[in-house]
């Protein structure tokens, strides 16, 4: 497909194992889209992704080659994404008057209590019911953090989750993830707006060439991946997008790349793909993404769209300022590479030009072997940053050879605390070093005062994290880098 106009005026998804036609304004939510076609099962609770009400099951690539079932925020993701999709609500789990394993233990267990969850539970349930690798490890409660339950059901709903064994032989869903997931579809999808009369725009590209063809076009043109940001955005402040570029799909900006001297992680890749996929060969990363949102986020949130927000308190800036990342910026131009620490100018500013992409960043080896990543937040999971502090540091003979920290929600920009860094470098690796740097990091950046936390209490937990840090590595060897992948 062409960047060229066309008159495609609906999309095709398959929802339940039946064809159904999307032909609303496209920034239409797929809740919206869903419940307009009588699946009701769905509900919006929060409209922000933080309660996963609206839970459904889609169609997504494994790394397998096959099919992996994922459980996302309908609220969030624009209905036109799923031109091509397949799509599994809470009501297609059943086989006619069978009900799913699932529902069935939800039910017997007790479960539901007021209902209103109920159906994004199940959803979220039964894409980790479906997990390929469930029968090695078990049920992974932290499928269910992006769910809340108001009635404070959790004993009964994790009971339902233990209790399931595995998918029987003739379960079609489970049959499902031999055969590939749907081809993301080359979508050029206009309405108008229904409130406004005037015509929006969802463009989804086949190739990266087409996608910097586009933008360089219209450099105005609303970039979404996971639609995680974007969907609040419309939800919550009505924001409409004149003209939507979706890259979430685009292979070239998918890949995870290996060589002697950097790891490159492809910009559209999930974050819980990229969790999977690293398997823990990044340290620092596998201590980021538990702590990143829900499951229900990860599975749609992109690496490279948290950093495309220039948003001050995302999680991965932090981390990635600690590994001394770079982004590779692409346009028709052609490809540029920047170093994190270089990228952000201001509040949600950067250095990316208006017609350029995040199409990958890069993590330069060898890795530092001492990490950490916290998060201090007013929840554990599914929360926003107040403070979020990563850590990378190398230790060589008992002195500091080697030490970067990253800060997110201290300054109107993501930071690295270059003067704790200049502190620590040389010093033994001792408490008392820690201690006098711990005065140094306390000051780096400008805490202000927010709804989230005051600008004391952010100075209190940077002066505290860097002990917190040297007392995780207690009774850790101080290894060296070169011991590290």
């Amino acid at each position: 497909m062409s960047a060229a106009t066309t008159d495609q005026s609906t999309a095709e998804v398959t929802i339940n194992g039946t064809v159904r036609e999307f032909d609303g304004p496209p920034h239409t939510n797929a809740l919206d889209f869903l419940r307009g076609q009588g699946l009701t099962g769905a509900k919006e609770g929060c409209a922000e992704g933080e309660c996963g009400a609206c839970a459904i099951m889609v169609a997504r690539p494994d790394e397998s080659g096959g099919t992996r079932w994922t459980s996302v925020n309908s609220c969030l993701l624009p209905a036109a994404a799923l031109d091509g999709g397949e799509v599994v609500t809470s009501e297609g789990l059943a086989d006619g008057d069978t009900v799913h394993p699932v529902q069935e233990e939800m039910a017997v267990r007790g479960g539901s209590q007021c209902g209103y969850c109920t159906p994004g539970f199940i959803s979220s349930m039964a894409a980790e019911y479906y997990r390929p690798d469930r029968c090695e490890d078990g049920f992974d409660l932290h499928s269910l953090s992006g769910n809340l339950c108001r009635c404070t059901g959790y004993r009964p709903i994790r009971d339902a989750a233990n209790a399931l064994g595995q998918p029987a032989a003739d379960d079609a869903l489970a049959a499902r993830r031999d055969r590939p997931a749907p081809s993301a579809r080359a979508t050029d999808y206009q309405r108008a707006d229904t409130a406004t009369g005037k015509i929006g725009r969802y463009r989804r590209p086949a190739t990266l060439a087409e996608a910097t063809s586009i933008l360089s076009q219209d450099p105005e043109a609303t970039v979404v991946a996971g639609a995680t940001d974007w969907g609040v955005e419309v939800n919550i402040k009505g924001a409409r997008g004149k003209n939507i570029l979706a890259v979430d799909r685009l292979e070239e900006m998918r890949g995870i790349r290996r060589t002697e001297s950097f790891v490159e992680l492809g910009a559209s890749r999930t974050l819980s793909e990229l969790e999977r996929e690293l398997a823990g060969d990044i340290p620092l990363l596998g201590k980021l993404f538990p702590q990143f949102a829900s499951r229900l986020i990860r599975n749609g949130a992109t690496i490279g769209g948290n950093l495309g927000t220039g948003s001050p308190i995302g999680d991965t800036p932090p981390a990635l300022l600690a590994l001394e990342a770079e982004l590779v910026l692409t346009s028709v131009r052609g490809s540029r590479t920047v170093a994190l620490a270089d990228y952000f100018t201001g509040y949600r500013q950067t250095v990316r030009e208006s017609d350029e992409l995040i199409t990958a960043i890069r993590i330069p080896l060898p890795l530092s072997p001492l990490t950490s990543f916290q998060k201090i937040a007013k929840r554990r999971f599914d929360d926003i940053s107040s403070v979020a502090i990563g850590y990378a540091v190398d230790i060589q003979d008992g002195l500091i050879a080697k030490a970067r920290i990253g800060l997110g929600g201290v300054a109107a920009t993501p930071l690295r605390a270059t003067a704790t860094e200049a502190l620590l470098e040389g010093r033994p690796w001792t408490l008392e070093t820690v201690h006098q740097a711990a005065e140094t990091l306390a000051a780096e950046g400008t805490p202000m005062d927010d709804h989230r936390a005051s600008a004391k209490y952010r100075t209190a937990m940077l002066r505290s994290s860097l002990e917190r840090f040297y007392a995780e590595q207690l009774g850790h060897p101080a290894v060296t880098s070169k011991e590290v992948k």
